[in-house]
C-alpha cells in the first residue's frame, strides 16, 4: 500500500501488504493510563500502559459434606473476567505523527493521564504539536537516562533480547541467554553521533566517550554522494553495492597480504581510496556501501578500545543507525572482532528502537514500581524482529493505511521471576534442547506439526465453552492469527528470538488467550482427575504389597505410565479419543521394556539404598493419571523415606497440564484417603507451590521467587523433572548443583527417531552434580 496515496516505495511489495484498521494497532487505548513518547529524527516510538480485560478459568472445590454433596464431580469450573496490566509499544514514521496523534486523541477514553513523558530530540521539536493535539502537558526527560533505563528493562525481562549477527551463517541471528546479573556492560548508542556509556548498576552509568561520526554522518555524506535523501533508501543502496570498487584494499597497495603486520589482502587500507586515483563515475550503491563500511569500522574500533580499556566483555549496540540492518550489523561485528582479536563480541538488541520510550515510560511510572514485577513479551500482539534486507524480505514492516508500524506488547506477570538457585551455572543455562532456527529439518517438521494440529486445538477450544454463542467465531480468529504467526516464522525464524518447540507452544497459548480461550482442556482435566482419584487407593494397596526393590521399579513404571496421558501428543490424543477404556494398566503395557532409550535406573536404585535426600523439588506435568497415580505414590514413598517434598505446578493452564489451583484440590482429596500425605501436609513436609509459568515447557531461569526461596530454605538436594515438554524439549542438558532425575516417555514418532528410539521409548536420566 502506498504511503499517503502515492506509489509504493522501492523494496515494498503491494501484493504482500497487510491492511489493518488503526484500532488493531493502537490496542486497548480506551483503558490507557499512562503515556510516553520518544521522537527521533525519523521515527516516533509511543509507549502506553493499559489494563486488559480477559477471561480466566477458575476452579472451586465442591463441599461434599453439605448442600453440594450431590455433586459427583470433584470441583466446578468457571470462567471469570480478570484485569491485567499490559505495556504497548508502537513505532511509526514522523511523517505520520499528526495522523497518529489525531487517532490517539479521538480514542482516549477515561484516561488518567494529564502529563505525557517525552524524550528524544523531537520532544522539543514537536512539544507544541503534542500538547495541542492530545491536550496533555509534555514533560521532557533526559535522553541518555531513558535509554539506559530501557536497556536494563529489556535485558532483564525479555529472554533472547540480545543477539550476535553472523552474515552468511544459518541462522544469521544467534541469541544470547540472559545472565542473572546484566551489569556491567557497555552501550554504544549510534544516533546522529555516537555515545559510549558504561553501565554499572540500575541507576549508575557514565558517558565515557563518543564520536561525531555516526548515523548523521552516514546520512549526510550519503545524501551528498548519492543525492538520496531517505535514510532507509541509503541502506538499501548499500545492501546492493560493492565497496571494493571504491575502497583501496591492502592488496591494491602490496599486491597481496602484508604478512609481517598480519594484514590480509582484502582488508580496507583506505576508505574511498580508489576515487582519488581512478577516473570514472562510481555507482551510488558502491559509494553507499563504502561509506557504511567506513563509519561502521570506525565505530567498531572505538567501541573495542573503550571495552578493553574498561575491561568490559558485554558490548551492546543500539540507535537509529542500526535499525536491524544486516549490512550495518555485519560491518560492526566484523570491525569489533578484528580490532579485539575475537575477545570482544558485538551484541545487538531485538527491541533497541524502543529503549528510549521504555525508559521514558518507566520514569513516569516510578510510583507504580514497575521494576518490582516481571514482564513477559506477548507473542500474540508483537510483530517480532524483521530482517530489513531488501533482497530477502521486501516487506520490512507491516503497512496500515498511511504509515508503517512495528509493535511490541508486554504483560505484567503476577509474580517476580528469578533463576532456580540449584542450576550449576545460571549464566550458561539454556532451557531449550534444540534451536529450530539452526536445524532446518526439525524446524520444518515442528512448524508443519503445529499447523496440522491447529484445527484440533480450535475444536477443543470451542468444546470447552459450550454455552458461548461466539466461540466458533473466536476459534476461527485464533486459527487465523496463529497460522499467520507460523507463516511468519517459516520466513523469519528469528522473529521472536530462538525458535523452539517451547516458543511455538507459548505463542499458541498467547493466541488462545487473546481470543478468550483461557483453558481449552479444563473439562478434560476435570474428568481425568475424577477418574484417577477413584483408583488411587487400589494403586497404593497394590504397591504396598510388593517387596522393596519390586516396589521401587513399580513406582518408576507408574511415573512413566502416568506421563503417557498427554493430550499435547498427537499419538496419545488419538488413542484417548478412540479408546475410552485406555487406562493406567494399558499405558504400562505401551512402555518400552528395559533397557530403556536412556537408562540410569540401576544408579538410581543404588542411590536409594543410601541415606534419604533432605528435600526433593518435583516439577509436575499432566493432570489426572499422571499426577494422581504416577506422581503421588512416588511422593508418598519419598516422604516415608524421610525426604521433604516441594511439588511445583504451573501457575496458569497450558494443554492438560495440572495447574497449582487444581493440584490443591487434588491433594486435599488424596490426603483424605491417605494418612502419609495428610500428615506430611500438616507438618509442612509436603508443600505445593506454583512455578510462575503457564507453559507446557519449563524455563528454570524464570521461576516464581517464592519457589526459589523455599528451595533454599529447605536445602533441596534433588530435582525431579518429568514430562516430554519439561525434560526433553527443555532441560534435557540442564546441569544442577545437586542430584537430578529427568524422566519422560517419548510420544512423538519423529522425535523418537531423532533420538534413535521408537514411540513410547523411555528416558530415565539420573545425574549427580559435576565435580
Amino acid at each position: 500500500m502506498a504511503a499517503s496515496g502515492g506509489r509504493a516505495r522501492s523494496g515494498e511489495s503491494m501484493d504482500k501488504s497487510i491492511t489493518l484498521p488503526p484500532d488493531e494497532i493502537f490496542r486497548n487505548l480506551e483503558n490507557a493510563k499512562r503515556f510516553a513518547i520518544d521522537i527521533g529524527g525519523s521515527l516516533t516510538k509511543l509507549a502506553y500502559y493499559s489494563t486488559v480485560q480477559h477471561k480466566v478459568a477458575k476452579v472451586r472445590s465442591f463441599d461434599h459434606t453439605g448442600k453440594d454433596s450431590d455433586h459427583e464431580q470433584l470441583y466446578e469450573i468457571s470462567v471469570q473476567e480478570e484485569i491485567t496490566a499490559r505495556l504497548h509499544f508502537i513505532k511509526f514514521e514522523n511523517a505520520y505523527i499528526e495522523i497518529c496523534l489525531d487517532f490517539i486523541k479521538d480514542h482516549l477514553v477515561n484516561t488518567e493521564t494529564k502529563v505525557i513523558k517525552a524524550t528524544g530530540g523531537g520532544a522539543y521539536k514537536f512539544k507544541d504539536l503534542i500538547e495541542k493535539k492530545l491536550g496533555l502537558k509534555v514533560d521532557k526527560e533526559d535522553e541518555m537516562t531513558c535509554l539506559i533505563k530501557g536497556c536494563n528493562f529489556v535485558l532483564k525481562n525479555i529472554p533472547h533480547e540480545a543477539f550476535v549477527y553472523v552474515k552468511h551463517a544459518d541462522p544469521e541471528f544467534r541469541f544470547q541467554t540472559t545472565h542473572p546479573n546484566i551489569f556491567p556492560y557497555l552501550l554504544v548508542n549510534i544516533g546522529s553521533g555516537v555515545s559510549i556509556v558504561k553501565v554499572e548498576a540500575e541507576d549508575k552509568f557514565e558517558r565515557i566517550g563518543g564520536s561525531s561520526i555516526g548515523g548523521g554522518t552516514f546520512w549526510g555524506l550519503g545524501a551528498l554522494l548519492t543525492k538520496t535523501k531517505r535514510f532507509d533508501e541509503l541502506l538499501q543502496l548499500a545492501a546492493k553495492g560493492h565497496h571494493t570498487n571504491v575502497d583501496m584494499l591492502v592488496k591494491d597497495i602490496y599486491g597481496g597480504a602484508y604478512q609481517i603486520l598480519g594484514l590480509t589482502g582484502n582488508l580496507i587500507a583506505s576508505s574511498f581510496g580508489k576515487s582519488a586515483t581512478i577516473d570514472k563515475d562510481f555507482s551510488k550503491e558502491d559509494m553507499a556501501k563504502s561509506l557504511l563500511h567506513m563509519i561502521s569500522n570506525d565505530i567498531g574500533q572505538l567501541a573495542c578500545l573503550y571495552a578493553k580499556q574498561h575491561n568490559l566483555s558485554q558490548v551492546y549496540f543500539g540507535g537509529f543507525f542500526i535499525r536491524g540492518h544486516p549490512v550495518t550489523m555485519h560491518t560492526i561485528s566484523y570491525s569489533i572482532n578484528f580490532f579485539s582479536k575475537g575477545e570482544v563480541q558485538a551484541l545487538f538488541l531485538r527491541h533497541e528502537g524502543y529503549l528510549g520510550t521504555i525508559g521514558a515510560f518507566l520514569k513516569g511510572a516510578e510510583q507504580d514500581n514497575p521494576n518490582m514485577y516481571s514482564w513477559g513479551e506477548n507473542y500474540a500482539g508483537s510483530s517480532g524482529l524483521m530482517s530489513t534486507s531488501p533482497d530477502i524480505y521486501p516487506m520490512q514492516r507491516t503497512r496500515s493505511g498511511t504509515f508503517t508500524f512495528d509493535m511490541l506488547e508486554m504483560d505484567r506477570l503476577e509474580r517476580q521471576l528469578v533463576n532456580l538457585p540449584l542450576l550449576f551455572d545460571s549464566s550458561s543455562y539454556v532451557p531449550d534442547t534444540v534451536d529450530l532456527a539452526e536445524d532446518a529439518m526439525a524446524r520444518e517438521y515442528w512448524l508443519s506439526c503445529f499447523e496440522e494440529a491447529l484445527e484440533g486445538v480450535a475444536k477443543r477450544a470451542v468444546a470447552s465453552q459450550p454455552d458461548a454463542n461466539d466461540a466458533t467465531d473466536r476459534a476461527y480468529k485464533f486459527q487465523q492469527k496463529y497460522l499467520n504467526k507460523l507463516r511468519t516464522l517459516r520466513l523469519q525464524p528469528f522473529a521472536y528470538g530462538s525458535l523452539t518447540v517451547r516458543s511455538l507452544l507459548d505463542t499458541r497459548e498467547h493466541c488462545l488467550n487473546e481470543f478468550n480461550f483461557p483453558d481449552p482442556y479444563s473439562k478434560v482435566k476435570q474428568k481425568e482427575n475424577d477418574i484417577a482419584l477413584k483408583c488411587f487407593q487400589r494403586v497404593i494397596k497394590s504397591l504396598d504389597a510388593l517387596g522393596w526393590e519390586e516396589k521401587q521399579f513399580a513406582l518408576v513404571k507408574g511415573l512413566l505410565a502416568g506421563n503417557v496421558f498427554d493430550w499435547g501428543a498427537k499419538a496419545v490424543s488419538e488413542v484417548l479419543e478412540s479408546n475410552s477404556e485406555f487406562g493406567f494398566e494399558e499405558a504400562k503395557e505401551k512402555l518400552q521394556a528395559r533397557p530403556w532409550l536412556v537408562d540410569t535406573y540401576d544408579n538410581w536404585i543404588e542411590r536409594l539404598r543410601g541415606p534419604p535426600h533432605k528435600c526433593a523439588l518435583i516439577f509436575v506435568d499432566n493432570s489426572g493419571i499422571d499426577i494422581i497415580l504416577g506422581i503421588f505414590p512416588f511422593v508418598r514413598e519419598l516422604l516415608a523415606r524421610g525426604t521433604e517434598v516441594i511439588l511445583a505446578c504451573n501457575s496458569g493452564p497450558a494443554l492438560n497440564d495440572v495447574t497449582y489451583n487444581e493440584s490443591l484440590i487434588v491433594t486435599e482429596c488424596i490426603a483424605a484417603m491417605d494418612t502419609t500425605i495428610q500428615s506430611a501436609l500438616q507438618d509442612e513436609r509436603l508443600i505445593l507451590v506454583q512455578t510462575g509459568s503457564s507453559s507446557p515447557c519449563l524455563d528454570l531461569s524464570r521461576l516464581d521467587k517464592g519457589l526459589t526461596m523455599l528451595v533454599k530454605e529447605r536445602n533441596t538436594d534433588l530435582v525431579i523433572i518429568e514430562g516430554m515438554g519439561r525434560a526433553i524439549h527443555t532441560n534435557y542438558y540442564a546441569s544442577f548443583q545437586c542430584e537430578s532425575l529427568k524422566l519422560a516417555v517419548i510420544k512423538n514418532s519423529w522425535l523418537a527417531e531423532r533420538l534413535r528410539g521408537k514411540i513410547f521409548s523411555v528416558v530415565f536420566k539420573y545425574e549427580t552434580p559435576s565435580k
